[in-house]
């Protein structure tokens, strides 16, 4: 089992919450990001600089991905892409993204961002919250102890 991290967006409380884990739970965890980040001194902790570009994170993610692994994203084409990977994809607020409910994430998604093309909804997301750190962390919890 792998942790990988789609980490251009990914919150730094989020990101501490992962480090914790993955020395707690001894597995391997890369974060993949266009852009430099700090990480701790760890063997099992690994960082992957990629070229900045569209998607560029995510296809380096979604190539090395391997059944039973896990994914951090808030970018549902890629969890749409790795679920079928047979690997589990959670977002950084601890949504947990399955086969059976990415197609309507997806279609939500794709719906969004056609509104918010043509001006009818403006903004993103709200500030991430304790209830929703809390919330990842749970999930995350569930999900090692199920690989254990």
């Amino acid at each position: 089992m792998h942790i990988w991290v789609d980490a251009d967006a990914c919150p730094n409380p989020i990101k501490e919450i992962l480090f914790r884990a993955a020395k707690r739970c001894a597995i391997p965890l890369t974060l993949v990001a266009n852009h430099q980040l700090n990480i701790p001194p760890s063997p099992l902790i690994k960082f992957q600089r990629v070229e900045s570009g569209f998607d560029v994170a995510d296809n380096y993610i979604a190539q090395r991905v391997s059944p039973g692994d896990i994914v951090v994203t808030q970018d549902i084409p890629l969890a749409a892409e790795v679920i079928e990977k047979d690997t589990e994809v959670i977002s950084p607020r601890g949504v947990y993204f399955t086969k059976a409910n990415i197609r309507q994430r997806l279609a939500m998604r794709n719906l969004m961002e056609e509104l918010r093309n043509i001006g009818e909804v403006s903004g993103g997301p709200p500030t991430m919250s304790n209830t929703d750190r809390q919330q990842f962390a749970n999930v995350l919890d569930r999900l090692l102890a199920k690989k254990s």
